[in-house]
């Protein structure tokens, strides 16, 4: 029995065709999606390198951060130090301020006590300027006293010693006169080698510098007087006489370059 012979027909040949045609069909598709993920893998393998490259420039400034972030860790326990620090330098303020507050309160209780101490010296000084004011009162009520015996005791005797001693004779009593409003302690009339003369004086009871007056301002006030004689009396002759207890030797001689007689009363 011959074998079964295979007979392509024209139908068969074209199923045929067919099937190869899609099989190679299907074959050229898988190429281009194949050439696709190639493109694909390549463009990702691209963006793995660049997030790659990110992720190492994310961890640098990781890094970086976490440097900055030791950083102020340092600077925040410096910080805190510092707060405490300047905590416990508020505290050593806050009990100086209390010092303080009660050493104020001290002074003022001491500036009160100064206070009602300066009151009691008031007071004292007050009491203590009556008493020196009654004394100068009394004081200068002896001085009066003093002079005015000084005085009496010159109108007695000045005649005799102004004779003795000056050549001038009285022709009137020597008194006490206000004139032009002046007090002169010693005047009168007299004759000086046959002319008339008038006596001007002043009576000290001492004719010395002290602390509180100088001595020459007599020769002032005599000079004042002076003026008031020979405003009343005109143009005259004038006699300067001062009279005192006692007289310092350089008084006496500036008294007598100025023209003045100083008589003390041990010449009579």
């Amino acid at each position: 029995m011959q074998p079964a012979t295979f007979r392509m027909t024209p139908t068969i040949r074209q199923e045929i065709v067919k099937i190869v045609d899609a099989r190679i069909k299907e074959a050229h598709v898988t190429k281009e999606d194949f050439s696709e993920l190639k493109s694909i893998v390549k463009e990702l393998a691209e963006a793995q390198k660049r997030t790659e490259i990110k992720v190492e420039e994310l961890a640098e400034a990781q890094k970086r951060t976490e440097i900055k972030v030791e950083e102020l860790a340092e600077a925040q326990k410096r910080t805190e130090i510092k707060i405490e620090e300047l905590a416990e330098a508020q505290k050593r303020t806050e009990i100086r301020v209390e010092e303080l507050a009660e050493a104020q309160k001290r002074t003022e209780t001491k500036v009160e006590e100064l206070a009602e101490a300066q009151t009691r010296t008031e007071a004292a000084v007050a009491k203590l300027a009556e008493g020196v004011d009654d004394l100068r009162k009394e004081v200068g009520g002896i001085g009066r006293s003093a002079g005015y015996a000084l005085e009496n005791e010159a109108y007695r005797h000045l005649p005799e010693v102004l004779k003795t001693k000056d050549g001038i004779a009285m022709k009137e009593k020597i008194i006490r006169a206000s004139i032009r409003r002046r007090e002169i302690n010693i005047f009168g009339r007299a004759e000086r080698e046959g002319r008339e003369v008038f006596v001007v004086g002043e009576s000290k009871i001492r004719l010395e510098k002290t602390r509180k007056k100088d001595p020459w301002e007599v020769f002032e006030e005599l000079e004042e007087k002076i003026a008031a004689v020979t405003s009343e009396y005109g143009q005259v002759e004038i006699v300067k006489v001062l009279v005192t207890h006692f007289a310092t030797e350089d008084f006496l001689v500036n008294a007598q370059n100025k023209g003045v007689i100083v008589v003390q009363s041990f010449e009579w």
